[in-house]
C-alpha cells in the first residue's frame, strides 16, 4: 500500500462511548482490550535467537526511532512503542469520514476524553462499510480510510503493530513522531489545532532524524514527497474554493450535482498533468483517487494538513529549539478555543511570538 502523507488514526477507541450505541461501544471495548492483551515486550523479541530476522530489523528500527523521538524531539518516554503485537490484518481499524452533499464540512461524533472528531473508527471493515452505506443511503459523501497505527493518546502503551512495518522508514518514523505528539500535546475537540501540530512534528522530525542517523542520502526523496503533499493540498484548496462557490449559489440540487462533478471531474485532469509535469510520473496520490473524489475526502485531507505554517513559524520563533517550541506550543493550546482559532488561521507572514501569549 502506497502512503504519502499523514495516516488517518483512530483515537483511544476503548473510550468513544459518547453518543454511540451499545453495538458500537462494545466492538470498541473488544477491539482495544484484545489489541491490548496480545501486546508482547519488544525486547524479550529482540532477545529472542528465534525471532525472525525481518521483525527484528523491523524492531530495531522502532527503538531508534523512539529513542530519537524522546531525545530531540522532547516527545514523551511513557511506554509508548516498547511493545509489539502482530495482528495479521491489512489494517488495524477503519474509520468512515462523512460530509453532506454540498457541505465541505465533515460530519463530528462527539465522545468522551476525545471530544468532537471528524470521523468514526471500527475493527472490523465490515462495520466501518455498513456505517458508510448507511450514510450514503442518507445522502452523505463518504469516505472509509484504512489506518495502519492506534493510538490511546498515552492512556496506555501503545503498541507497534505489523501493519505498522509496511511503511519505508521515513513513513515509519513520521508515524511515529506523530502519533507521540498527539500524547504529548492534545486539545479535546480541537482536531485542527491537534493534526497541524502532529504534522509538523512529522516535518520537522523526519529531515532531522534521516540527518542524524546517518541516512542523509534519503532526504531528496523526503523533501520531493513533502513538496508534493504540499502541491497537492494546493490544489485541493482550489477545489475547495470552487465547490464552496458552487454549494453557495441558489441553483436546484441536480444542477449543484452537475456542477459538482465537473468540479471533480477537473481535479482529476489537473491532478494528472501534475503527475506528468511536475512529479515525472510519480503517482503519489492515487489511493486518494481509487474510491472517487468526494466532501469527505477532502475534509480528511484537509484535517491532516491545515495550519503546520503557524506551527512551523512558532518553530523559527523558538529559534528552532525543539524544547523552546514545545514550550510555546503548550501555551498555544492553553489559549481559549477562538483565540487558538484564531492565531491557527492566521497568514504565515504575520505569525510571530507576542508578549501576551
Amino acid at each position: 500500500m502506497k502512503i504519502f502523507g499523514p495516516a488517518l488514526l483512530p483515537v483511544a477507541l476503548y473510550l468513544l462511548a459518547g453518543c454511540a450505541g451499545p453495538a458500537y461501544y462494545a466492538q470498541a471495548v473488544s477491539g482495544h482490550l484484545k489489541l491490548m492483551n496480545e501486546r508482547q515486550d519488544a525486547a524479550a523479541i529482540l532477545a529472542d535467537p528465534a525471532t525472525d530476522e525481518e521483525l527484528r530489523q523491523h524492531l530495531l528500527l522502532a527503538k531508534e526511532i523512539r529513542a530519537f523521538a524522546i531525545t530531540r524531539l522532547h516527545l514523551p518516554d511513557n511506554g509508548s512503542f516498547t511493545l509489539y503485537v502482530a495482528t495479521g490484518r491489512e489494517a488495524v481499524t477503519w474509520n468512515v469520514v462523512a460530509a453532506e452533499e454540498f457541505s465541505l464540512e465533515p460530519r463530528r461524533w462527539c465522545f468522551p476524553f476525545a471530544g468532537c472528531v471528524p470521523y468514526r473508527g471500527y475493527f472490523d471493515p465490515a462495520d466501518a462499510d455498513q456505517l458508510a452505506t448507511r450514510l450514503a443511503e442518507q445522502g452523505f459523501d463518504v469516505a472509509v480510510s484504512p489506518a495502519l497505527a492506534y493510538s490511546t493518546l498515552g492512556w496506555f502503551r501503545d503498541p507497534l503493530l505489523d501493519t505498522m512495518f509496511r511503511y519505508r522508514e521515513a513513513q515509519l518514523a513520521a508515524v511515529m513522531f506523530h502519533e507521540l505528539a498527539h500524547q504529548h500535546l492534545y486539545v479535546r475537540g480541537d482536531t485542527a489545532f491537534n493534526e497541524s501540530y502532529a504534522s509538523f512534528m512529522e516535518d520537522i522530525g523526519v529531515p532531522l532524524w534521516l540527518d542524524s542517523s546517518g541516512r542523509a542520502e534519503r532526504l531528496p526523496a523526503w523533501r520531493r514527497q513533502q513538496q508534493a503533499t504540499a502541491e497537492f493540498a494546493a490544489l485541493l484548496d482550489g477545489v475547495r474554493e470552487e465547490l464552496a462557490h458552487v454549494y453557495a449559489s441558489p441553483d436546484q440540487p441536480h444542477e449543484l450535482r452537475a456542477a459538482k462533478a465537473t468540479v471533480f471531474d477537473h481535479l482529476r485532469e489537473r491532478y494528472l498533468a501534475m503527475v506528468r509535469e511536475q512529479w515525472q510520473g510519480e503517482d503519489y496520490f492515487a489511493n486518494w483517487f481509487d474510491a472517487g473524489p468526494n466532501n469527505a475526502r477532502l475534509a480528511l485531507f484537509d484535517s491532516y494538513r491545515g495550519g503546520t505554517c503557524a506551527f512551523a513559524a512558532l518553530y523559527e520563533a523558538a529559534g528552532r529549539d525543539l524544547s523552546a517550541f514545545q514550550a510555546l506550543a503548550a501555551e498555544r493550546a492553553a489559549l481559549d478555543a477562538a483565540a487558538r482559532q484564531a492565531w491557527l488561521n492566521e497568514p504565515c507572514t504575520v505569525i510571530a511570538p507576542r508578549p501576551d501569549l
